[in-house]
C-alpha cells in the first residue's frame, strides 16, 4: 500500500507541474514543454492505476488501456471517461513516437482536458487508500 501512495504522490506532482506549465503563455516552448510534461504525468498516472489494481483490487493489468479498462470494471469510471482515457492513451502514443507540428498543435489544445480527467482518476485513487 505504500507504494500505491508513492506513486500517488509522484503522480500528483507531476499533474501540478503540467498544470503550472500550462498557465504560461502560448509559445512553442511552453507547447513542447507542456507536451513533455503531459508525456510523463500519463506514464505515472498510468502506472499508479497499475499499481492500484495489483495492490488494493487484486487485479492485474499489462497495458495502460488494459489498466484504464479495468478501472471501468470496478466502477471507478464511467463508460465516457474510460473512452476518454482510451483516447488520451492513443494521443499520447502520437506524441511519443512521431513529430508533426500540427499534432503538436492539437494536443496543446488537450491538455486542460487531459489534466482534469488524470487529476480527477487521482484524487479517487487517493479516496480509496
Amino acid at each position: 500500500m505504500e507504494r500505491v501512495r508513492q506513486r500517488l504522490q509522484d503522480a500528483m506532482k507531476a499533474l501540478e507541474s503540467l498544470k503550472s506549465i500550462l498557465e504560461h503563455p502560448y509559445s512553442e516552448i511552453v507547447r513542447d514543454a507542456a507536451i513533455q510534461r503531459f508525456e510523463y504525468s500519463f506514464e505515472l498516472v498510468w502506472k499508479l492505476s497499475k499499481e492500484y489494481l495489483r495492490e488494493v483490487e487484486g487485479l492485474v493489468c499489462a497495458s495502460p488501456k488494459a489498466c484504464f479498462r479495468r478501472l471501468h470494471e470496478i466502477g471507478m469510471m464511467d463508460e465516457k471517461t474510460t473512452e476518454r482515457f482510451l483516447l488520451m492513451t492513443d494521443r499520447r502514443n502520437e506524441t511519443t513516437h512521431t513529430y508533426r507540428e500540427q499534432l503538436a498543435r492539437e494536443v496543446f489544445g488537450e491538455l486542460a482536458g487531459y489534466l482534469e480527467l488524470m487529476s480527477s482518476l487521482c484524487e479517487k485513487i487517493g479516496e480509496r487508500l
